[in-house]
């Protein structure tokens, strides 16, 4: 690995053992075995690092809850659906440290535009992504307003489901109990359309 890689896996490293606000440039370069000057040059500063990493542990993520939904046999949507949130759980159970440091990503995000900026970034991808997952169909056959409609339910039940994980991880909810409230809802939908 060259030092950029080495310095975005130190910062993951720092993330997950002191949170972002304890995490100082030193603590980078002892983790990742490089120098403070690389920092600079790479990032333009620690923070943008810190920033940088954060996105780079979501993709992290996303890559294995969506190898683990494709390993899986999945018949429908919500199928699928439950399958990805129970993803989410797994992930995190065993890293539990990207979700504090996304939780600590979104309260920064208010005071420093280019955070919100790759957040927002990552949304974007992600919503096309997730309705890819869910439907079983590539990403490029996913429109607009199916990226946002399903796309944005199943990242906004995601969120719910970490911050509830993180707070209270014995009476928050599995990926079979937000699917079923999902199937207890489509009758109800579909009585008030006619």
């Amino acid at each position: 690995m060259g030092h950029r890689e080495d310095l975005l896996t130190g910062a993951k490293r720092c993330l997950a053992e002191k949170g972002f606000a304890a995490t100082t440039a030193r603590d980078i370069v002892a983790a990742s075995g490089t120098n403070l000057a690389s920092i600079g040059y790479h990032f333009g500063s620690k923070d943008a690092l810190l920033n940088a990493a954060i996105i780079d542990s979501f993709d992290d993520w996303d890559d294995e809850i969506a190898h683990a939904l494709r390993s899986g046999t999945r018949n429908n949507p919500v199928d699928r659906l439950e399958g990805f949130l129970d993803g989410v759980v797994a992930a995190l159970t065993r890293d539990r440290s990207t979700a504090v440091a996304s939780v600590q990503a979104y309260a920064r995000a208010e005071h420093t535009p280019e955070l919100r900026d790759q957040i927002a970034d990552a949304y974007e991808r992600g919503r096309r992504s997730v309705a890819a997952l869910i439907l079983d169909v590539a990403e490029d056959e996913i429109d607009e307003r199916t990226a946002l409609q399903l796309g944005s339910l199943a990242l906004s039940l995601v969120n719910g489901l970490v911050l509830q994980i993180l707070l209270d991880p014995e009476r928050a909810p599995s990926g079979r109990d937000l699917a079923a409230a999902l199937r207890a809802l489509a009758p109800l939908g579909s009585a008030e359309k006619d």
